[in-house]
């Protein structure tokens, strides 16, 4: 694949980019290794300043980078300011809560006088260099969630992004060198997928976090267990949405429409399969397929545009594949379905909602990267969990109840990393976020993200000599 910024709003190559070459790389992995040696002995303090003003200076750009990312990867240019803004929320909350979280742990007294110990405690160090594998569909923040708790706990990173973001990759690597970071603490790798297992495999790279696809999960986590190297994988979403009787309906459906389609429908968070009680079945879909049908598909630069292209051709054709299938085995479209007849140029697909979905279609077991809905009866809560969990993929998950039992049950049985009653996903820099099954491991975010890439360190004093 290309590095070039490709405009999917119409299909226009707009710049490409030459892959570095093994000289290059080299000189980046030893900058890197270099640069590590020094950072790691900086202290909270300085980190937090160097973390603030990279945090200053991305506010600053806000709508410059906003534009960068929708025209790389369409998304609604309001959803792409947005992001730019969480990005600085999460960078002066690390700056901030950092030095808190890597602070030394102190066993109980009983326990260390237990050991022979006279004192002792828990130490958080640095690792090293680490390799981030990162997407397009988020194409900042996926980046500085990663970014903001390494560089705060002495790491340096490597960035590997999606080559059709090339510019919003420069433009990371940019704005921590004129943050006043060190030469190397933070550097963009512009290469092909084909690059990535001998840069992983060099002594210099310490760990490795990925965000993407299964296969390149898979990939990515196979070679590093060779190495025995550190991973954090977040992989593909299939989210239920469950809806019960005692819920709020008229707001489940209109957040359900917001979770759906948040950016154009890709992102591994989005609410993918709604799940809703046959006593207020009806009534949701008629809402919710009316919210959908409502939105205004266009131009992503345009601040009315609710949904944009998809990132890429294959992309669409992909989404298409699932729905394609679906219709053949009996699944009904109660709106969209198809491309919107009066956006011929670019990478376009209607928002859609598919009802009578049965277990032999692929939707029911694949992920739909993009802004289609599919809907589910269930019969009582035992089906709805049944359905909820029915998935290959354990990322997060919604639940409208009001039924304190009902809450109880679900925290009990939903299978995800996350379970957001009367309200949609959302990532927070003080919450842990991740996934279980194929929806991969590991942690980012909160205390939880920040420790990934330490090496938790017992520090243990025995008595002197007498």
């Amino acid at each position: 694949m290309p590095i070039a910024t490709v405009n999917p709003t119409n299909g226009e190559t707009l710049k490409t980019f030459d892959a570095l070459g093994p000289e290059e790389i080299e000189r980046r992995l030893a900058a890197a290794d270099s640069a590590f040696r020094q950072y790691r002995t900086t202290g909270f303090a300085e980190r937090a300043r160097l973390l603030g003003r990279a945090a200053d200076l991305l506010e600053q750009d806000e709508a410059d980078i906003a534009r960068t990312m929708t025209t790389e990867m369409g998304k609604p240019v309001g959803a792409a300011r947005a992001e730019a803004a969480k990005c600085v929320k999460t960078m002066r909350w690390y700056a901030a809560h950092a030095e808190g979280l890597l602070a030394d742990e102190h066993p109980a007294d009983a326990d260390v006088r237990d050991s022979g110990a006279t004192h002792a405690r828990v130490h958080y160090r640095p690792l090293g260099a680490v390799l981030a594998v990162m997407p397009w569909n988020f194409p900042l923040w996926q980046v500085v969630r990663f970014a903001a708790p390494a560089l705060m706990a002495g790491n340096v990173g490597l960035l590997k992004h999606a080559s059709n973001v090339p510019q919003t990759a420069l433009y990371l690597e940019d704005l921590f060198r004129r943050a006043g970071f060190p030469a190397g603490c933070f550097q963009t790798l512009l290469v092909g997928s084909s690059a990535i297992e001998a840069i992983l495999r060099d002594g210099r790279v310490a760990a490795a976090t990925l965000t993407g696809s299964e296969p390149a999960g898979r990939s990515v986590a196979s070679i590093a267990g060779d190495e025995i190297k550190k991973t954090v994988l977040e992989l593909g979403g299939s989210d239920p949405y469950v809806v019960m009787p005692s819920a709020d309906v008229d707001r489940a459906a209109a957040t359900a429409v917001t979770a759906r389609v948040q950016n154009n429908g890709q992102s591994c968070i989005a609410a993918k399969r709604f799940i809703v009680h046959a006593d207020v079945y009806d009534r949701f879909a008629e809402r919710f397929t009316a919210g959908m049908r409502a939105l205004t598909v266009g131009d992503p630069l345009e601040d009315t545009t609710d949904v944009g292209p998809l990132s890429s051709e294959q992309g669409r054709a992909d989404l298409e594949e699932l729905v394609d299938d679906a219709v053949r085995h009996g699944a009904r479209a109660l709106c969209g379905g198809s491309r919107p007849k009066d956006l011929p140029d670019g990478w376009f697909y209607e928002p859609t909602v598919l009802s009578e979905i049965t277990t032999n279609m692929r939707i029911h077991r694949e992920e739909a990267f993009g802004p289609v809905a599919t809907l589910y009866r269930a019969a009582n809560l035992d089906e709805a969990i049944d359905i909820a969990n029915d998935t290959p993929f354990g990322l997060s998950s919604n639940v409208w109840t009001r039924d304190a039992a009902e809450v109880d049950r679900f925290v009990r049985d939903i299978e995800a990393g996350g379970i957001f009653f009367n309200g949609m996903t959302a990532s927070h820099p003080a919450f842990p976020f991740g996934g279980i099954k194929r929806s991969g491991y590991g942690r980012e975010l909160a205390g939880h993200g920040i420790r990934e890439f330490c090496n938790a360190t017992t520090v243990w004093h025995g008595a002197g000599p007498s």
